[in-house]
């Protein structure tokens, strides 16, 4: 009886075993499924092209099938997908039948990144590859796609935004009545998608050298094919874009008739841009006026908005915005006109902050809102001891331990909250605040406080606020932002040479902007610039103590952050774009560089009056769009048709030209 139990007992745990298995794979794995679809070029079929699916992950891509194109470009592929798979197909060589080129080792090398939901039906082609391969610029090494998880599946989710992957023609963001028409990103796509074209077709080989020399991205090596080419230009697209115009202008030279050019796909470029950088613009939310930016673990973006979008707000009148939340991929959140809103937040300047599992809002009414997630309150006002004290709630940083520390704006003092508990928040009174503004806490516990209504910054020990040090810098002292070294990077609106206006103590945010804001319109121009950037050292020392201009390529800049290669990204509020300025030990495509040299700056019809900027997990730049047409913001009797566009419309994204980036940020700025 017992030997009969035993054997019962031994093959239910058998069963239970394989049911297990089972229960296991379900989870982990779908069935076997199957994905067809096209290899294109310009419309035509690629004949025996070599088309492999792989896996991305941390370690090296995991080949997954392969199989070949047959005589009309058609494959399908079988696979088996776990839940956190990101896909990607690369489609190479193979026979062009329309092509001059028709050796089937041209070199042509196809992408589409899937990421890990996608059609049963998709279409490989240059604009395919061109989106791909500047989502996922970071994470490219020739046909190798690899890095961290959370960045390779924001990558994947952002691609559709340019190319829909089922027809391999443009994404419905791409196609928006924001994108279409006021940024160049359609025809800057188009343009590169005619060249990889020309690279299969063109009978000069020396056009196809040019080609992939022009395509070598900084302190990067020549590609030896199209996408190593195109991901070259995405991972340094303003290396050599006006050869690159050049390149398409004797591909697809103008008829002298005036007719359009004979490129595969249109609208291109007319003129040689700055840059090939491709950035889309979001809206949506409650998005207007967007002040401090912030992204969570999973690159959700989170952002205080100054005013109510739709109203007529500026610094003499105003209805205050909420809280906005993004996903990684644009697609907004929080609820529509208003955001979240909640504990008298009316309205918020430079006061958001991310923690590993909440949101905090300080505001210009001086309330302030903790969030989940989910936009939900976590805490009444109530709970908040310094409820009713406070003035003009402005900047907000988070220390790698949790500690939680607000500028007090207009009462010229911080809030601390230990480990972020609400019911233990103090007011700390610190000598030398002049209207803080910035706020960063660095590894040894010491807290970095920029005065705004003065050229000074403050740093003291958060065990003993009242040991303090004092550094001078440029005038008006914004954003703030520690590198991996603890270097401290900061940001002043005027240089020290810049005619200065009083401003009393005490003075609101709003009537600060208004000061300012005049005093800036009547003496900055595009040439006439004015504004450092200053770069401070743990150990209190300068390298520059008259900071860095860019060769006046700074103008009036505001927020500062760090990427993953600790080069430095700069909101340039009156240059109306964004500043990429080599980091304080410049390596990988900053190499060569000194110090505060300005890498790039970039511009476009999707920026405004830009206030911070901050990288994310795949490399992407969100940018926000502040202020659009100052005098719709200063003047007291504004234009009617621009009356609404005093604050910026929209976040901007620029793809996959900053270095991954560890969010949320807690202290020092690290890679993921």
């Amino acid at each position: 009886m017992k030997r009969q139990f035993l054997l019962k007992a031994s093959w239910l745990k058998v069963i239970m075993t394989f049911v297990t298995i089972i229960i296991l794979g379900v989870i982990n794995y779908s069935y076997a499924d199957n994905i067809s679809g096209k290899v294109l070029s310009a419309g035509s079929p690629i004949q025996n092209s070599t088309v492999t699916m792989y896996s991305a992950g941390t370690g090296a891509p995991v080949q997954i099938s392969q199989v070949s194109s047959n005589n009309y470009g058609e494959f399908t592929i079988n696979y088996s997908k776990k839940s956190d798979d990101v896909f990607y197909i690369i489609a190479k060589d193979g026979k062009l039948s329309d092509a001059i080129n028709t050796n089937s080792k041209n070199s042509l090398t196809l992408l589409t990144l899937l990421g890990n939901s996608f059609p049963d039906k998709i279409v490989i082609n240059e604009l395919t590859t061109v989106a791909s391969a500047f989502t996922a610029a970071q994470f490219i090494d020739g046909e190798s796609i690899s890095g961290n998880i959370s960045g390779l599946k924001i990558a994947a989710l952002n691609a559709p935004n340019l190319i829909d992957p089922a027809t391999g023609k443009w994404g419905k963001v791409l196609l928006d009545a924001i994108n279409s028409s006021q940024n160049v990103t359609l025809s800057s796509l188009n343009t590169l998608g005619s060249l990889i074209t020309a690279y299969a077709t063109v009978t000069d080989d020396n056009w196809r050298g040019r080609f992939l020399k022009a395509c070598t991205p900084a302190g990067g090596t020549e590609p030896t094919n199209t996408l190593e080419a195109i991901s070259g230009i995405a991972k340094s697209p303003w290396a050599n874009p006006a050869e690159l115009f050049s390149l398409f202008d004797a591909a697809y030279p103008q008829p002298k008739d005036g007719a359009p050019r004979f490129a595969p796909f249109i609208p291109y470029l007319f003129y040689a841009p700055k840059d090939f950088a491709l950035m889309l613009c979001f809206a949506g939310g409650g998005i207007y006026s967007a002040g401090k930016l912030c992204l969570d673990a999973e690159g959700t973006l989170w952002s205080g908005q100054n005013w109510m979008p739709g109203s007529q707000s500026g610094v003499l009148n105003g209805l205050g915005g909420g809280t906005i939340k993004v996903t990684s991929n644009g697609i907004p959140l929080s609820p529509p006109i208003f955001g979240f809103r909640g504990n008298r937040v009316d309205g918020v300047g430079w006061g958001t902050a991310v923690t590993q599992d909440r949101v905090w809002i300080g505001s210009l009414s001086g309330g302030i809102a903790v969030m989940d997630f989910d936009g939900n309150l976590v805490a009444p006002e109530s709970d908040f001891p310094m409820a009713g004290k406070t003035g003009n709630l402005m900047g907000i940083g988070v220390a790698a331990n949790g500690d939680v520390w607000i500028a007090d704006g207009t009462n010229d003092q911080m809030l601390f909250f230990p480990k972020g508990e609400i019911r233990q928040g103090i007011i700390v009174k610190v000598e030398g605040l002049k209207s803080p503004f910035g706020v960063a806490v660095d590894n040894q516990n010491r807290v970095w406080v920029s005065n705004s209504q003065s050229n000074t910054l403050v740093r003291f020990s958060a065990d003993d606020p009242s040991k303090t040090e004092t550094f001078n810098l440029g005038i008006s002292v914004r954003g703030v932002a520690l590198d991996s070294k603890g270097n401290l990077w900061v940001a002043s609106n005027a240089s020290l040479n810049f005619p200065e206006v009083p401003i009393p103590p005490g003075t609101s945010i709003m009537k600060q902007f208004q000061i300012l804001g005049k005093n800036m319109m009547e003496n900055v121009t595009a040439t006439n610039t004015t504004g450092i950037v200053n770069m401070i050292r743990p150990d209190g020392t300068q390298p520059n103590p008259s900071g860095y201009n860019g060769g006046k390529e700074i103008n009036v800049p505001w927020g500062v952050s760090i990427d993953g290669n600790d080069d430095v990204w700069v909101g340039n509020f009156y240059g109306r774009g964004v500043v990429l300025m080599a980091g304080a030990e410049p390596k990988g495509r900053s190499a060569g560089k000194n110090t505060g040299d300005v890498i790039h700056s970039f511009q476009g019809g999707s920026l405004q009056m830009v206030t911070d900027v901050i990288p994310d997990a795949a490399g992407n730049l969100w940018v926000a769009n502040n202020w659009n047409v100052p005098e719709a913001v200063l003047d007291t009797n504004p234009a009617l048709p621009t009356s609404t566009w005093g604050g910026g419309s929209g976040i901007v994204v620029i793809y996959g030209i900053a270095a991954p980036t560890r969010t949320p940020v807690m202290g020092h700025a690290q890679q993921p």
